[in-house]
């Protein structure tokens, strides 16, 4: 497993780096050799962030915890992750390590929750629209105007479909298809 770490208005020391690289390298379980994983910590005001992002044949997972200790919000993000993980390890055990799912207990969890996948989000509302080409600007205003966190529209620069997304801190963000 690599393990890429980066900080964001925050030194990383020796300890912290090797804190992070010790608990993160024990998912390796779930993961076939050579997955790399990008770990970013962050310090905004008095919230200490860190978000681990993990690309795998097949997909992404990601987590993102915030408090008010980098230490704190390192286990924090490894227990979610892992949670993440075992509720949709069904699906995934196709894509990750065979015999991932072996072991008695889970890594930063306390115990195994059992999970109901047929309980989880389902799809409950299809949408149709008609999507007349345009600009960011005028995709920012239609986002503005409904008052929805996301816009689909086809960018009338690129002729492409793109998505327009709220983030938290106020601005937006932009996703395009690459070819």
């Amino acid at each position: 497993m690599r393990i890429a770490i980066f900080g964001k208005n925050l030194e990383i020391s020796d300890y912290l780096r090797d804190m992070v690289e010790k608990k993160v390298s024990k998912l390796e379980r779930y993961f076939p050799q050579g997955t790399e994983v990008q770990v970013t910590l962050a310090v905004e005001r008095n919230r200490h962030i860190a978000e681990v992002t993990i690309p795998y044949d097949g997909g992404i997972i990601r987590a993102e915890e915030i408090t008010g200790d980098m230490y704190a919000s390192v286990d924090n993000v490894l227990d979610k992750l892992e949670k993440q993980i075992l509720r949709h390890r069904t699906r995934l055990e196709k894509s990750l390590r065979s015999g991932a799912f072996k072991y008695d207990e889970p890594l930063y969890s306390g115990e195994f929750e059992e999970f109901d996948e047929d309980a989880g989000p389902r799809i409950v509302r299809v949408k149709r629209f008609n999507i007349k080409p345009m600009s960011e600007e005028e995709a920012m205003l239609q986002i503005e105007l409904l008052g929805h966190s996301f816009y689909v529209f086809m960018n009338s620069a690129t002729e492409q479909i793109n998505v327009l997304y709220r983030r938290k801190d106020g601005n937006y963000g932009l996703i395009e298809p690459e070819n």
